[in-house]
């Protein structure tokens, strides 16, 4: 397949460029600068985009936006987030929708921050939308990919796992030091996935019997303080030290650092699991050992 992706040097799509590429596919990145080979520029806060490269593809895979825990979130930061999954999204949509030869898919980034904070409901994809900022975002996220005209669906992404970035490789200093433990209480879920798992899922709904939203989520969530237990495990190191609330509010502020690490969504991916795809990590413990090679 010839596919066209956004947000190639992010988390994502930096693990899954080369996955499609070594599984035979042609993948040209739409990048911000100057475009090289296999890639192309483009403008997404100013609506600017050379829309013959969609033109003929058979895939858009659409990932890019302004990083959730990056910065502060200041009202003009928080604005960025917005800005730049809505109106990019906005953009490839009608380029599609207008392209003379559209391709038969689009895959569109979302997250599971959509269902908001639900304390141990367990949430598929028929689950309603929660509420909060990073819920509005995704809402506003996902309304934007309508109108392609063509197979849709949306990535609603957990927390991805991996040593090259994201939540683990932030965590891992510490809990190889023996300094690891839970958040606050540790009865928050989080709702993972390996980054490997991640992109065979991706390329898995290229071809899916499915459109609208997947959760890209392991089929077992955990809570915070059994994700820190099997951590310790997993590295041979204690992980008894909790993390008080008020350090990382005080550092983060209140509304990101409760968003992301006292708060949490206990998802099951059941669109995911009824297309047939099959978890190379169903489990943390499988998971970890896999990544960090223990």
């Amino acid at each position: 397949m010839r596919i066209v992706v956004s947000g190639a040097s992010g988390l994502i799509g930096s693990a899954l460029v080369p996955h499609l590429n070594a599984h035979g596919h042609e993948v040209v990145r739409l990048v911000r600068r100057t475009a090289r080979q296999g890639e192309s520029t483009w403008d997404p806060a100013r609506g600017v985009i050379d829309a013959s490269v969609i033109e003929g593809v058979d895939a858009v895979i659409h990932l890019s936006g302004a990083g959730i825990g990056d910065k502060r979130w200041s009202n003009s930061y928080k604005r960025e987030i917005l800005d730049s999954r809505v109106k990019s999204t906005k953009l490839l949509a009608s380029v599609i929708a207008g392209a003379a030869k559209r391709p038969s898919v689009f895959l569109s980034g979302s997250a599971i921050g959509y269902y908001g904070a639900r304390g141990d409901e367990p949430l598929d994809e028929t689950s309603t939308a929660g509420t909060g900022f990073l819920a509005d975002v995704c809402k506003q996220w996902e309304d934007a990919a309508a109108g392609a005209g063509v197979r849709t669906v949306l990535l609603r992404t957990g927390i991805v796992l991996s040593p090259k970035g994201g939540a683990l490789k932030k965590q891992l200093p510490l809990f190889r030091a023996g300094l690891g433990g839970k958040f606050g209480r540790g009865n928050q879920w989080q709702s993972w996935i390996s980054i490997d798992d991640e992109v065979s899922a991706i390329e898995h709904l290229l071809t899916a019997n499915v459109q609208g939203p997947v959760n890209l989520t392991a089929p077992a969530p955990v809570t915070n303080s059994s994700f820190a237990a099997t951590m310790g495990k997993v590295l041979r190191r204690p992980a008894m030290l909790p993390v008080p609330s008020f350090g990382p509010k005080l550092l983060l502020g209140a509304e990101l650092a409760d968003a992301l690490l006292f708060t949490g969504q206990r998802v099951i991916p059941t669109a995911l699991s009824a297309s047939g795809f099959e978890f190379a990590h169903p489990t943390l413990e499988i998971a970890l050992r896999a990544l960090l090679n223990k």
